[in-house]
């Protein structure tokens, strides 16, 4: 008798590609033993954001690499599990390449679901929450319609080499040497989600972007998870059908 599959999973900011191929291939290594690990119970898979430092899709080229993860997603999704993907802001630009190659789901913004009657805003973190109105004036550029068609036009190993250079200069790349939590006062996630629930409950938050591994208790009926990053901490989430758990993959290739 085949194993009823109804957990979900969820991870975010596996940033394939940095700081160097040797490292970004090891890790990619132990995101698909990951993957392999759970596809055993696994209804869904929500991969959050950042998956690649880089990403963009040219009408007939995309970036080479990330062969193992990528065949990896498609095994899961041609098994019949459920893989939704985020946009995150090192990996917005994709047009329909991994929909039609993986079977995946992509997602731009937010997106609500409810399982098992529990309800969950999903994002990849980015733009959300008071302050840094420059970043956020940025995202909305660089995902509007002029920017792709601009940057459509770079010959791709210029485009690529460009944006490898500036990631060389993302926070990621250099271990994250501040990555502290803030404060509730002063955690701009954890300030957008008390603001959503004046007006909206919900049981989990859910998301990346922030690079620190959170489970956070909003009120005595809701909890904000931050799901970490893979360049460090290797962290994902569980939803059992009852609670929603942070956990750490340990296994060493």
């Amino acid at each position: 008798m085949n194993p009823v599959k109804n957990q979900l999973y969820f991870a975010s900011d596996f940033h394939l590609g940095v700081p160097n191929d040797e490292d970004s291939l090891m890790r990619e290594k132990r995101i698909c033993q990951w993957l392999d690990s759970i596809k055993h119970n696994a209804a869904e898979i929500y991969l959050m954001g950042d998956l690649f430092d880089f990403w963009f899709e040219y009408k007939h080229v995309v970036p080479k690499g990330f062969s193992r993860f990528l065949g990896k997603i498609a095994e899961l999704t041609d098994s019949g599990i459920a893989i939704t993907i985020f946009k995150g802001n090192h990996d917005m630009w994709t047009f329909g390449y991994l929909e039609k190659e993986l079977g995946v789901k992509i997602v731009s913004d937010e997106l609500i679901i409810e399982r098992n009657g529990k309800t969950f805003f999903l994002h990849h973190g980015d733009g959300l929450g008071p302050g840094d109105k420059g970043y956020k004036w940025l995202r909305k550029f660089f995902r509007s319609g002029f920017a792709i068609w601009l940057f459509g036009f770079i010959h791709p190993t210029i485009g690529a080499g460009f944006a490898q250079y500036l990631s060389k200069k993302s926070r990621i790349n250099g271990g994250d040497k501040d990555k502290k939590y803030s404060g509730d006062d002063n955690e701009f996630l954890v300030l957008f989600c008390k603001e959503i629930l004046k007006t909206k409950h919900y049981d989990y938050f859910v998301m990346g972007h922030r690079h620190l591994p959170i489970e956070l208790k909003l009120n005595d009926n809701s909890k904000y998870v931050n799901l970490g990053e893979w360049v460090n901490d290797y962290t994902y989430a569980e939803f059992n059908g009852t609670e929603l758990e942070l956990k750490t993959y340990n296994y060493e290739i």
